[in-house]
């Protein structure tokens, strides 16, 4: 589709009876956006006010926070904007610039997730050997990388195919996501190899590693008293949910559209706003609920305010 001045334009054709529901999306979206950023700042908020959160497992977890508001940030505006409007369209440049964001900002998840099992790792594991390893420079390259890295893995997809002539014009989705890559007249293999190889990197082998060292510190923790294996359930458990909650949307997003399954369009479009509300809500509640003592400063809070 072509609006003018040669720009080239896309379709959403994920959404269902937009016409005639459109203030209700609007409203339960904008609901959930704003609960999104709430929840999510209220809990990284916390965090960088109380000293004594300052610690690496804290540190990592306000990461993870900030980065579902930004993964949030990337797709509501533009959902909302088509909600109330008469086409859901949007320039082909600005859908690989959505779907760049999306992607990085996803494998940056898996990223964070790691250095969080790894902080685990080397607490319960190698409990006198902490603090010489989890430093603050530690961290902090922990948390460049884990959002350099992806940008730069991500950053070579799009523009490989930024300026490939398109001969399909309607996306299977409510947002841009790896359903682009259909878009071309031809299908690139050299793209699909650097998918895989990006795929690969940022979702199995993060998942390997955590499962690996979640492995390990059950092996130490069965074997120790019930107190450090409570202790350790207390602060595993939140993230091994997180974790599969995750890895579940996103097998969804990414590996069903290449398998060529095509399901209705009601179920695509439950299981895209899945992804969209439920995953950067389970965040917060999960770690504000489930983590002692974020628990603890979030009562305290909510108390001052009754």
């Amino acid at each position: 589709m072509d609006i003018g001045f040669n720009v080239t334009y896309v379709t959403f054709d994920g959404h269902v009876e937009v016409q005639k529901y459109r203030y209700l999306y609007f409203v339960i979206m904008f609901t959930a956006y704003i609960l999104i950023i709430c929840s999510n700042s209220t809990i990284v908020s916390i965090i960088v006010i109380n000293k004594s959160l300052h610690e690496p497992m804290y540190i990592f977890i306000a990461a993870l926070l900030i980065n579902s508001v930004l993964y949030s940030t990337a797709i509501y505006p533009k959902l909302l904007i088509d909600f109330l409007s008469e086409q859901q369209i949007i320039s082909y440049s600005a859908c690989l610039f959505q779907w760049f964001l999306c992607y990085t900002l996803v494998v940056s998840e898996f990223f964070l997730l790691s250095g969080m099992a790894y902080d685990r790792y080397v607490s319960i594991c190698k409990p006198l050997q902490y603090h010489t390893i989890m430093r603050t420079n530690t961290v902090n390259i922990f948390l460049i990388l884990a959002w350099l890295l992806p940008a730069c893995q991500i950053s070579v997809g799009p523009l490989l195919i930024a300026n490939e002539k398109l001969c399909y014009f309607f996306l299977k989705g409510i947002i841009c996501n790896s359903t682009v890559n259909k878009l071309q007249c031809v299908s690139s293999a050299v793209l699909n190899i650097l998918g895989l190889i990006v795929f690969v990197i940022g979702v199995p082998l993060p998942v390997l590693f955590i499962l690996f060292t979640y492995t390990r510190i059950f092996i130490v923790t069965y074997r120790s008293s019930r107190e450090v294996r409570r202790k350790a359930a207390q602060t595993c458990l939140p993230h091994l949910l997180v974790l599969i909650n995750f890895s579940c949307l996103i097998a969804y997003d990414v590996l069903l559209p290449r398998l060529g399954i095509d399901f209705h369009k009601t179920v695509r479009l439950i299981m895209s706003l899945q992804l969209v509300i439920y995953h950067p809500l389970f965040n917060p509640i999960m770690y504000g609920l489930k983590m002692k003592e974020i628990y603890k400063h979030l009562k305290r809070l909510f108390f001052k305010v009754r």
